[in-house]
């Protein structure tokens, strides 16, 4: 009867968990770290490592709670934690693939050995108290035991067939109410379920890897306690050794059952190519050596031994073991529920995934009995189906109708340039490089040329040069390549007016038909659309006045070096530099007239908006620090161009994050420099098909709206979401460059940084994984809070821990909103950011909200901010008492609207926390664990599944325990206030918009009634900014119960098919189908109506 487990969770009796230890807290307890290998210094030298066991003297208490706690993940800096620096003494970590002579877990049997051999681990008592003891499995695998104890030998045991449950995590009362226990690792701790209470006997292992074994081989024996166990006899008959039996027999063309090693180590290599044949090579050395062969011929279970212990992923095996419900293979079911819970694949069926299964299982029996083995399951891991990046992103996807100001750009910055800017020579490949990665604003600057044709080239490297025209014809080949979307030429004029005409006649005859010349109207407001502009070539430079007949004249410079230099000049005097225009090229300009922006306040009155102003790094990085919400607002209607500083001689690139953050449209980077900065810029215009325009988000781009980039805290209207992942393990990394005399192995460890507002930077790193470059394992969980979803970046760094410097083995960036959750694989690209073949990372990747809403269904999870007062978004006074009276009614209607968000998300988490899961896990994997407590001893539901009012509650079949009916009143919590958000959210979101329209009607005459109430100067700006800032609000908060209340809905259909599917229906009968079918229409009408309406 697998009821409730956490209901109760209590301390184990002394019977049954030891409760007599008493803790050894003497201050001379020596610690120990049961995986430690004891080293002198650091060595590269290759050693033996065996399976992780228990080693050394146990400590107990706080210090054996911390001791155990190492490898809690902890914040650093790129820059190395001193903590961590090699020195004298220092323990080697052990991985389970650090050396080709390890014994990997490849099997269950595998983890039942290593269990009967015995380790150390801590057990957590609700007391705080810590206690090593050294567990072991019995030989007849009917019981653990653990020393030493008080108890007599035959008491501190713990029979298996006792056992209800495993869970792996901090996932229990104990754990979540221990003192110490925020300084555990996720994921060491778990926790075994035992007796008709569930009470918990809570333990540490002193890595994930051994916490996964034992999890693994505990739920294999649990699962396996009515059957015989057998397994470890008939290992040899899996389907895993029956296919690679099949692979040695057709390759062994004599039919003697051995081959020479070179045939197999050829024949490995086909099976998997990411293999070094010298790691081959010594597996079969070292297997040959243990059995003393002096033969290097190769038998089949050689073969298949060295297969095994190669190619099988330890982290991998325990994922397959898990989400198969402790097989050793997945069949269709177990398939498509880990693609539903884990990788939040919708709409999937049973034929999708046996077709998946056909087309990644080796074995042909497994294709035609529709299972996956642990090597098609890798091979699926690894395909692209299940990589880090949305798919849907890498087409066109978000609303390219938006005024070209709504957009980041993709830009260039001396794109004729391959090299840096001081002595670089011109390159024409420095174009047809930027426009092949989607470059949508690139550079000219045009001089006389020779022979009266005008050339581009570095003025401070003359001795190369390009001659203008061949450049326009390598635009007009290259332009929409990558993009079909405008492509804008920022001309540097520097020509003589002969030379101006000649450049013309060159634009006009190539470009032809692409060129976009038609004049603005006066009468819009907004440049036109990257829609209405597609494959348009659109000049940006100066031009002569439109009221003016002459056929040239004086404009200021565009030489931006020369200006910024005139103005760091001590004899500069302030005068801008004056050249001759011709009427030919100013008539090529048509809305991108690059202008001076000397006020904000003055160009929000007079400038037009086909006007752009540019701003050199150090006058953008000033406004942004001094005026970061007039620079957001200015650039909802004009564009903005910023460039690097004329100081990197060097060519090195600005920060654009820093300019994106104010809504900056065209960052121009120094594509020729590869590094950080480049790689956040490749990065981010990944999305949304690669075509070089991003959508900026709503905050910044709607006309009454208040965003600051330097905000502290949350945005308003914008719900802050949470980013778990997991970094598991790398493949294949590569040694540095320029790292040749380390030898052949790395001590690799990954950051993972955060770039977006200041709010969201953040960054935390992993421990160091001692001399393993083919398969380190990780195992370490990271929580990040994201306050602006939409211009959040994550950044994958892998470095190589080294004395003088950490190197750079690879790097991945990827936008928050690109990001796939579940289990997948992060192609590492190298430092110049070309993909490296088989070198990625194995993360696990969660999005869950902090207070409701925000996200797509899939990534709608719901987590609880903690036990601390509830937070509201304050509206702000304005000063303006007709105003403030408006707002003032919209004050209930928030608090309501935040209430019923939170009571949902909260309810839904109790849910989980009874049942023993993490607040990342998924709804239909929530029901699924409870549907198994909920059974009676002769394996029948002791709930079922009752439609109410279209709402899926679930009623007892009689009397049941308190344990279960702790579960049920959790349950019947998480339906109610799903229920009444759902009900209640129409009425709530209708006060709150009616508000929001109420208050824009005084938007128009807002500086008007603050005048005549005597606002002026700063006091007026702020009330204005405050309006702003409770329009934002209600927007906002209006936006965020609708999707909470799509989410609801969302939520009731799933936990109604996840019912169903688990049996917790009624006894069968001629109406029960229909009307789970009506309800379920019922639902998803209701949704779609919601939808329709634009409106909860």
């Amino acid at each position: 009867m697998a009821e409730g487990a956490a209901a109760k969770e209590a301390p184990a009796p002394p019977e049954a968990a030891g409760a007599e230890d008493d803790p050894r807290l003497g201050p001379d307890a020596a610690s120990a770290d049961d995986l430690a290998v004891g080293a002198a210094g650091r060595t590269k030298d290759r050693r033996r490592v065996v399976l992780p066991g228990a080693v050394g003297t146990p400590t107990d208490g706080e210090a054996g709670l911390l001791e155990a706690a190492r490898a809690t993940p902890r914040r650093s800096s790129i820059i190395k934690d001193p903590a961590n620096q090699k020195c004298g003494g220092r323990k080697k970590t052990v991985s389970f693939s650090s050396m080709p002579s390890e014994k990997k877990i490849s099997s269950a049997s595998d983890c039942i050995s290593f269990m009967q051999a015995g380790c150390e681990l801590k057990k957590v008592r609700p007391n705080s108290r810590i206690y090593n003891r050294f567990f072991t499995l019995d030989t007849d695998l009917q019981a653990l035991r653990w020393e030493p104890s008080k108890k007599d030998l035959e008491k501190a045991k713990l029979d298996i067939a006792a056992i209800k449950e495993i869970r792996l995590g901090k996932n229990t009362e104990t754990f979540r109410n221990n003192g110490l226990a925020d300084q555990i690792c996720e994921d060491c701790a778990f926790s075994i379920l035992h007796g008709e209470n569930y009470e918990s006997l809570d333990l540490v292992a002193n890595s994930a890897d051994v916490a996964n074994i034992w999890v693994s081989g505990l739920r294999y024996l649990v699962s396996r306690s009515k059957q015989p166990l057998d397994f470890m006899e008939d290992n040899q008959n899996t389907p895993r050794f029956m296919w690679l039996k099949t692979v040695f027999e057709a390759a062994d063309v004599d039919g003697n059952g051995i081959m020479l090693e070179d045939t197999s180590v050829e024949l490995i290599k086909q099976l998997n190519p990411t293999l070094k044949e010298s790691k081959i090579r010594l597996k079969f050395k070292e297997i040959q050596k243990s059995k003393e062969k002096l033969t290097t011929r190769v038998t089949e279970e050689e073969f298949c031994e060295a297969f095994c212990e190669l190619c099988t992923r330890p982290e991998v095996y325990f994922l397959l073991v898990q989400i198969s419900k402790n097989k050793e293979y997945l069949d269709a079911n177990d398939l498509m529920l880990f693609l539903e819970a884990e990788q939040g694949v919708t709409n999937i069926t049973e034929d999708m995934c046996l077709d998946i299964i056909r087309r990644y299982e080796f074995s042909e029996e497994g294709r035609q009995k529709g299972f996956l083995a642990i090597d098609g399951f890798t091979q699926y891991l690894l395909s692209p189906e299940c990589d880090i990046f949305d798919p849907e992103q890498k087409k066109v996807a978000q609303d390219m109708t938006q005024p070209l100001s709504h957009y980041y750009i993709n830009a260039s910055h001396n794109t004729y340039l391959i090299e840096d800017q001081f002595r670089g020579p011109a390159d024409i490949n420095g174009y047809v490089r930027a426009l092949k990665m989607g470059c949508r604003s690139i550079e000219l600057d045009v001089s006389d040329g020779p022979d009266n044709e005008p050339i581009l080239c570095n003025r401070n490297n003359m001795t190369t040069h390009l001659s203008f025209r061949s450049v326009i014809e390598v635009i007009n080949k290259f332009a929409f390549v990558a993009s079909e979307y405008p492509l804008i030429l920022c001309l540097g004029n520097h020509c003589s007016l002969p030379q101006q005409r000649v450049m013309v006649q060159h634009i006009k005859k190539i470009l032809a038909g692409k060129l976009y010349t038609e004049a603005p109207l006066p009468s819009e407001s907004y440049l036109p659309s990257p829609e209405k502009l597609k494959r348009k070539i659109i000049v940006k430079g100066k031009k002569l006045p439109s009221d003016s007949d002459v056929l040239e004249g004086e404009v200021t410079d565009e030489d931006e070096e020369a200006e910024m230099s005139r103005r760091m000049s001590v004899d500069h005097n302030g005068e801008q530099k004056q050249i001759w225009l011709c009427r030919e090229l100013s008539d090529l300009v048509s809305i991108c007239k690059s202008v001076q922006c000397r006020d904000f306040e003055l160009s929000m009155k007079s400038q037009n908006y086909w006007e752009m102003c540019s701003f050199s790094e150090t006058e953008a990085s000033r406004i942004v620090n001094e005026y970061p919400e007039d620079f957001v607002n200015y650039n909802k209607k004009f564009l903005s161009r910023i460039y690097p500083s004329a100081m990197r001689i060097d060519s090195s690139n600005l920060n654009p994050q820093d300019f994106w953050n104010c809504g900056c449209q065209i960052v121009a980077m120094n594509f020729q420099t590869p590094g950080p900065m480049m790689d956040l810029h490749t990065g981010w215009f990944l999305q949304n098909g690669g075509c070089g325009y991003v959508l900026r988000p709503s905050i910044m781009r709607d006309e009454v709206s208040y965003f600051s980039a330097n905000t502290k805290g949350i945005v308003p209207g914008v719900s802050p979401l949470a980013l778990h992942i997991k970094i598991i393990s790398g493949q294949n990394f590569p040694k540095p460059k320029g790292a040749c005399a380390k030898g052949d192995v790395i001590d690799p460890y990954v950051c993972v940084e955060i770039h977006g507002i200041p709010a969201d930077c953040s960054e935390q790193r992993t421990k160091t994984v001692q001399q393993n470059s083919d398969n380190p394992i990780f195992d370490e969980t990271f929580e990040f809070q994201i306050n602006l979803p939409e211009l959040a970046m994550i950044r994958f760094v892998v470095l190589d821990d080294d004395y003088i410097g950490d190197e750079f083995i690879g790097q991945y960036t990827i936008p928050f909103e690109c990001l796939q959750p579940g289990y997948r694989h992060v192609p590492l690209r190298s430092f110049v950011s070309d993909v490296m073949e088989h070198v990625t990372l194995f993360v696990h990747i969660a999005i869950t909200n902090r207070s409701g809403g925000g996200k797509a269904p899939k990534r709608s999870l719901s987590v609880r901010m903690g036990k601390k007062v509830r937070e509201y978004t304050m509206l702000r006074n304005i000063g303006l008492k007709t105003i403030d009276d408006i707002f003032k009614i919209a004050v209930h209607p928030l608090r309501e609207a935040i209430d019923m968000r939170e009571n949902m998300q909260n309810a839904i988490v109790s849910v989980k926390e009874l049942c023993g899961l993490p607040p990342i896990a998924s709804l239909k994997q929530c029901l699924l664990t409870l549907s198994s407590r909920l059974i009676t001893s002769d394996n029948t539901p002791s709930v079922s599944l009752v439609m109410k009012d279209n709402f899926p509650y679930l009623e007892p079949l009689g009397v049941i325990p308190d344990v279960q009916k702790k579960m049920l009143a959790a349950y019947d919590l998480m339906i109610q206030e799903n229920r009444v958000l759902i009900e209640m959210a129409d009425a709530v979101h209708e006060k709150i918009v009616q508000c929001q329209k109420t208050g824009m009607e005084f938007h128009e005459e807002l500086n008007n009634l603050g005048a005549k109430e005597g606002l002026k100067g700063r006091k007026l700006n702020k009330a204005t900014e405050s309006f702003a800032w409770n329009i934002t609000v209600l927007k906002g908060q209006g936006d965020l119960l609708r999707s909470a209340k799509n989410e609801a809905i969302e939520n009731m259909k799933q936990i109604q098919l996840a019912c169903l599917s688990c049996g917790l229906s009624k006894a069968p009968s001629t109406s029960a189908e229909p009307k789970g079918k009506r309800s379920l229409e019922a639902i998803e009408e209701k949704k779609e109506i919601c939808e329709e309406r634009g409106k909860p």
